[in-house]
């Protein structure tokens, strides 16, 4: 009985702050009297050490002064907007915490209580809810499965305590940019962004690592910028390189090579979701791939970036269009189309318009706004008109929603560009199309007499229109559309890319720091909104966003300036208090090591071994697939229906040229976690799975590099031992340790003397592949050989960007 009324005395009186407190102390001694004298000392002074003890534990993490942006809004939307935030169809008791006014007014059941009364928690029925143990007044309820810690509910309490100031959402608020914060002990920093990171690492009882060995850092640099390892002639001119600027020298070098604006366009065709066919059931190739041409011209040419989105946005709308303009907004119309007979044209074409809004909203907003297809978002501030007034930007086209069956031999669906060979003599020299013909592109145009209404859809159901018509528009809470600007895409465009815009800038600086380091200064890369994660490093982001913007939108330059910050150049070494402080390396206070995406570790293996045919452009290719894929699926109709390997230089491609079957994609990618390529993705994932290691082994593209190289070096090096320093050099962008030098060279001697026992099993070893097998060598070296480079190929470090 009486831990029972010692347990109710603390439940009704629970606070996570020094029992010294006025009110609680107050509270405590109202209750005295329900109790007999002789139990009530004891009670008071066990509750008393009890609640101290809890509070001692609490207070520590509590912050001194509470955020509501940082601190507050992430434990009210993570459990409480569900019902009290800005979907008005969900909401419960009318009460809404995502606003101050709701949160402030009185409520309606209790007009004589509000839910939060700044400055005042005891008064404040929020309080009350969360510190509840009955489960009828308990909030969240307990039947939500959700439950707010300790900590969250001193958080909040404290909070309001400080006076419940809200602030509007960080992402909403347009970035400023701070000066970065000066260290006078701070001897590490190259530049802006080592200062910010600098602050972060000392703060949190780290330190910065030492700067990478010379071979990691130009490996690094050389994946980072063209997706390609270093040449060995590189590696060696950079190692005799004493020049403090040898890196910056080679970090220029390399963004001018041919290969950067591959690596660039590769994030690009994942963001606007490239392939090579229709997608749905009824497959069938389409020509799309002179768009992918387009945005490696354009990055090569280091287009700025608000040039490069107006254009993909809006380049048919812009005066006088020309072809490359148009070329460009096929990024709008890279997503599925059905050729099913049968469908119903308006479903699948108000399909389509959705795509287009997700995807603009991913990419440019960084926002999941397709949650208000149905209703409004039930977290982010964005109604379900908001929604379809964004839609109606996209909804004055002619495009239809069924175009032909699968038999039909035009490529592309309406609106159609044709690139002819004079187009590809003039002004679009960059698109690689060797023949005659004409190819077709699905690209955007608008109504020019008419303009198709826009309604609120209910439940999002193409044919359930309301009564409520809407036309374009932005949601309010990220920035009014000026009504200055045209009401279709180009207008679009120019609020997307306004100096007062939130959102733009930040989100790509984000992508490419993701690109780089592998996960975003926001790491939830697609949604900035209120359920995305808090910035690591806000003010960095900011400042670099405005210094984006301020620099002409310069993406090489922004590029330069993260890959030669002292932080790029750590060493990715990792101490155990490293691993215990930050085991996701979220301060930065070492180089993070990442497996390379997939197509890149083809490229990897193709350049090191000498079997990459550098064209730029030009149709998808089909290289070596396991047999029968394409046939034992009923997915594929004409072209698509089987699958034709190609045969000579087109089996030697870069990866991001493998023809992407978007109903069937390619299993080598999907096993190294590519993008399908069905919907728009701004991060892919990094998995770890037996089936990797099993490619890695039995590829017959890795056999086929290991044998061509091998060949290769056994003629232009007479001992094996340096055969084997090259293929180690080619590959994994570093000499061989003395270690690794004995391991490899006894296992060259061991694959050697079995050869030599059973020299037909070494004939049979370079039976792989289409590359000619060159004759007059000893097949027991090069079969000895090509193992100990397969080997090679299959060490973690070959795939991983250190």
């Amino acid at each position: 009985m009486l831990l029972r009324k010692t347990s109710f005395l603390f439940a009704i009186s629970e606070n996570p702050f020094k029992v010294k407190n006025n009110d609680q102390i107050s509270d405590l001694l109202k209750l005295i009297g329900h109790y007999p004298a002789s139990k009530m000392a004891f009670i008071l002074a066990f509750g008393m050490l009890a609640l101290s003890c809890k509070e001692d534990i609490s207070v520590e993490k509590v912050p001194d002064m509470v955020s509501y942006n940082f601190h507050i809004r992430p434990i009210l939307s993570d459990n409480c907007y569900a019902c009290h935030g800005p979907d008005a169809n969900k909401r419960e008791a009318g009460l809404r915490l995502d606003l101050e006014e709701g949160a402030y007014a009185a409520l309606k059941e209790r007009p004589e209580f509000h839910a939060i009364v700044p400055g005042k928690p005891n008064q404040s029925v929020v309080v009350e809810k969360i510190f509840s143990t009955d489960e009828k007044e308990q909030m969240p309820p307990p039947n939500s499965n959700l439950s707010l810690t300790e900590v969250e509910k001193a958080t909040i309490k404290k909070w309001i305590k400080q006076g419940a100031v809200y602030e509007p959402h960080w992402a909403f608020v347009p970035p400023k940019k701070e000066a970065p914060p000066v260290d006078p002990n701070d001897d590490w920093s190259r530049n802006e962004i080592d200062r910010f990171i600098y602050k972060g690492i000392k703060e949190n009882g780290l330190s910065p690592n030492e700067e990478a060995e010379k071979t990691y850092l130009l490996k690094r640099v050389s994946l980072d910028i063209r997706g390609l390892p270093p040449s060995s002639e590189d590696i060696r001119r950079f190692l005799k390189d004493k020049d403090p600027n040898a890196l910056e020298k080679m970090v220029d070098y390399y963004l001018e090579q041919p290969g950067y604006g591959e690596k660039m366009a590769l994030l690009w065709l994942d963001i606007s979701r490239y392939a090579d066919s229709f997608g749905y059931q009824n497959d069938n190739i389409r020509t799309q791939w002179p768009y992918r041409d387009w945005v490696i011209h354009a990055f090569n040419q280091n287009m700025p970036y608000d040039r490069f989105i107006t254009w993909q946005l809006a380049g048919d709308l812009l005066p006088n269009p020309n072809k490359e303009q148009i070329l460009a907004t096929g990024f709008n119309r890279n997503h599925k189309y059905t050729e099913e007979e049968g469908v119903i044209d308006e479903e699948y074409r108000i399909e389509y318009v959705l795509d287009k809004t997700n995807t603009f909203s991913k990419t440019i907003l960084g926002m999941t706004v397709e949650c208000a297809q149905c209703h409004d978002h039930k977290y982010d501030p964005v109604s379900q008109e908001e929604y379809y007034s964004l839609f109606a930007f996209f909804n004055n086209t002619p495009e239809k929603g069924f175009e032909g069956g699968a038999g039909s031999p035009v490529r592309a669906k309406t609106p159609i560009m044709y690139v002819e060979k004079e187009d590809v003599e003039g002004i679009l020299d960059f698109v690689n199309h060797k023949d005659t013909t004409a190819v077709a592109v699905s690209v955007m145009a608008e109504f020019q007499d008419t303009l198709r209404d826009t309604y609120v859809l209910e439940r999002g159901l193409y044919d359930a229109p309301s009564e409520k018509k809407v036309v374009p528009n932005t949601p309010k809470a990220i920035l009014t559309f000026d009504d200055q600007y045209p009401k279709n895409r180009l207008g679009l465009a120019k609020w997307a890319l306004s100096e007062e815009h939130p959102l733009t800038s930040r989100v790509f600086v984000n992508l490419i720091w993701q690109e780089i380091f592998g996960t975003g200064l926001v790491p939830s890369a697609g949604d900035f909104g209120m359920q995305g994660k808090l910035p690591t490093h806000p003010d960095l982001l900011d400042w670099l966003a405005v210094d984006f913007r301020e620099n002409g939108w310069d993406i090489k330059r922004l590029i330069k300036k993260i890959v030669s910050s002292a932080t790029y150049r750590q060493s990715a070494t990792v101490s155990k208090k490293k691993l215990e402080l930050d085991p996701e390396n979220v301060y930065l206070s070492r180089y993070p090591r990442l497996r390379l995406h997939a197509e890149l570790i083809r490229d990897l293996v193709l350049a090191s071994s000498g079997l990459l045919v550098p064209e730029i452009g030009g149709p998808s290719v089909k290289p070596y697939q396991p047999k029968g894929l394409w046939e034992a699926s009923s997915s594929g109709r004409g072209e698509l229906n089987v699958y034709r390997e190609d045969r000579g230089d087109k089996l030697y491609r870069r990866g991001m040229y493998t023809f992407i079957k978007l109903t069937l994609p390619p299993p080598r990618l999907l096993i190294f976690d590519g993008s399908n390529r069905d919907m728009c993705m701004v991060t892919r994932s990094r998995t770890n799975t037996p089936l990797q290691a099993l490619v890695m082994l039995n590829d017959p593209l890795v056999l086929e590099a290991s044998r061509v190289m091998a060949s290769n070096l056994s003629q232009i090096l007479n001992r094996p031992e340096d055969a084997i320093d090259e293929a180690f050099l080619r590959i994994l962008g570093r000499p061989l340790k003395e270690d690794e030098k004995v391991l490899m060279e006894n296992y060259y001697q061991e694959e050697y003397q079995r050869f030599s026992n059973h020299p037909a099993m070494a004939k049979d070893a370079l039976q792989v592949g289409e590359y000619p097998v060159e004759e007059g060598k000893s097949e027991v070296v090069t079969a000895a050989l090509m193992q100990v480079i397969v080997a090679i190929y299959n060490l973690e470090e070959a795939i991983t960007k250190t």
